[in-house]
């Protein structure tokens, strides 16, 4: 008999909007007084719009987590980047904001979800990633 498995089995958007509500009763996922202010990419013109923007980019880096087993900060970065325009340059890749990143993943460290992965072989890196904690396995299999 197979598991159902949640994050793999819903369609992503649905199955982040759950687990950013899944979020917002944890006390360490707050959103920090500066977040309202910055922009979520250097190739964006305007701050973000949505209220409920930092529960739904945690649960997003949660999943991201959740499948490819360690995820660092840079591999992050270039996940939510996008194109910039240019004017009458041709558009160019920028990468994803790293302090929104990195303090989303300092939240999940400090909530238990994640931790610092230790030394994979053959990654140079004294810090390889993050990786989910069984904690957290169970907290985003958990998620109907």
């Amino acid at each position: 008999m197979e598991k159902f498995n949640p994050v793999y089995e819903l369609n992503s958007q649905e199955y982040n909007l759950k687990l950013a509500e899944a979020l917002k009763e944890i006390p360490e996922f707050k959103e920090p007084e500066w977040a309202q202010f910055v922009k979520s990419s250097a190739s964006k013109e305007r701050p973000i719009d949505d209220l409920d923007f930092w529960h739904k980019r945690a649960a997003s880096i949660l999943r991201q987590i959740y499948k490819n087993s360690v995820v660092g900060v840079n591999r992050l970065k270039t996940k939510y980047g996008s194109r910039k325009n240019r004017g009458m340059r041709p558009e160019r890749f920028v990468r994803g904001s790293g302090k929104i990143i990195r303090t989303i993943l300092q939240q999940a460290d400090k909530s238990g979800l994640t931790e610092i992965a230790k030394t994979i072989k053959g990654v140079k890196s004294k810090k390889p990633g993050r990786q989910l904690t069984e904690k957290g396995k169970k907290f985003l299999e958990g998620i109907k």
